[in-house]
């Protein structure tokens, strides 16, 4: 029977378990999980770097590097994985070995009153366990699938591995709950029922709508307008750039947010349907600064789609548009919804949107139970 811990503690199997449907990679697949390895020991050096260079102005340190362990980790297991090897039997050997004391605890759970504590003897600077920690990940990249021999060089790096987390006082609970998050709402398909839905509390009238179709028309002016149940909302829009590029039709996008994230301050000011009734929502949710959020966000991934010919043929949008995407909406309700959910939105966004500009116009059509946006020509 496994023991009741407690909300922050995780097991390592359990850790394994849930990140094991994450893995895209193919089971024979070894040099790119190696490589990964690699450059994500790279990255925590790299967050150490900027700790040291900007000191007490790096606030964001510990997120940063609990970040970059859990993406390390997320390989190691894959890596494991690959040679057979549980992760949990590596960090028994390496914890069963000198250099560790092991103490007893009282234990919360009732039914367990006792359990280990271990922790490393003696740690050297974080600068040295890093250094150490990236020496064994070259080691590793010489490794072929051979169980005895890729045992070695793995119980090495697993031991710098865990010094490293200690060295760098951050919570290796903390360091797995948020790979599992971070991973898990990227690559899965998220549950419907789990999902949040930020409004469903309000009247109808403080809603986005549950469903709804825009007419987005333009004029010979070369200005865009937008029409809701027959009435004209927002302002007409060029696209406000020598080279046009077709943003005067980003409104889809906010319409994208609204139907597949349940989310845009910018849409709820179009159609006057702020959640007044609250007014704490009203300030932190729903007004200026979340506009210019809702805006921002809509601003850059334009920005970044623009040379990717606005994410036509693709199926998948880049990580490191979609962690930026998150650290800028961080504070807001919209933080919730998890990365692969801003993925549909993205994508469903810009397949309407090259639609509407090819057309130079067109109706959009929002679904917000069936969390979808698409495009009919007028």
């Amino acid at each position: 029977m496994k023991p009741p811990l407690s909300p922050s503690n995780i097991l390592v199997s359990d850790y394994q378990k849930e990140v094991a449907e994450t893995d895209r990679f193919r089971t024979e697949d070894l040099t790119p999980i190696l490589l990964g390895l690699f450059g994500e020991v790279g990255s925590v050096m790299s967050t150490s770097k900027k700790l040291q260079r900007e000191g007490s102005a790096f606030v964001g340190y510990l997120r940063d590097v609990e970040e970059e362990l859990g993406d390390t980790l997320w390989y190691l297991t894959a890596l494991c994985r690959r040679v057979n090897i549980p992760l949990t039997d590596l960090f028994d050997e390496v914890l069963r070995s000198s250099g560790f004391t092991k103490s007893i605890a009282a234990n919360a759970a009732p039914l367990h009153p006792l359990s280990h504590v271990i922790s490393a003897d003696q740690i050297a600077s974080l600068d040295d366990v890093l250094l150490r920690l990236g020496g064994h990940a070259t080691r590793l990249l010489a490794v072929d699938a051979d169980r005895q021999k890729a045992r070695p060089a793995l119980l090495d790096f697993t031991r710098a591995y865990l010094e490293a987390v200690q060295a760098s006082g951050v919570s290796f609970a903390a360091v797995l709950h948020g790979n599992i998050a971070k991973v898990r709402g990227r690559f899965l398909k998220p549950d419907p029922k789990h999902l949040p839905d930020f409004d469903k509390e309000f009247s109808v009238d403080e809603q986005l709508p549950r469903e709804f179709q825009i007419e987005v028309t333009q004029r010979p002016n070369g200005r865009s307008y937008l029409r809701w149940k027959g009435v004209f909302i927002g302002d007409p829009l060029t696209d406000n750039i020598a080279d046009s590029d077709g943003y005067r039709f980003h409104d889809v996008f906010h319409f994208a947010n609204a139907a597949i994230l349940h989310w845009s301050p910018t849409f709820r000011a179009l159609i006057k349907h702020k959640r007044k009734s609250n007014a704490m929502v009203d300030e932190a949710q729903d007004s200026g600064r979340a506009i210019v959020v809702d805006e921002g966000v809509s601003a850059y991934i334009f920005a970044q789609a623009k040379s990717l010919n606005f994410f036509e043929g693709q199926n998948s949008v880049s990580f490191d548009l979609l962690k930026f995407v998150r650290n800028f909406v961080q504070g807001y309700e919209v933080e919730q919804c998890p990365l692969k959910l801003w993925e549909d939105a993205i994508l469903q966004g810009y397949s309407v949107f090259r639609q509407i500009r090819q057309h130079n116009g067109g109706i959009v059509i929002g679904d917000r139970n069936e969390r979808t946006l698409r495009f009919k020509a007028m």
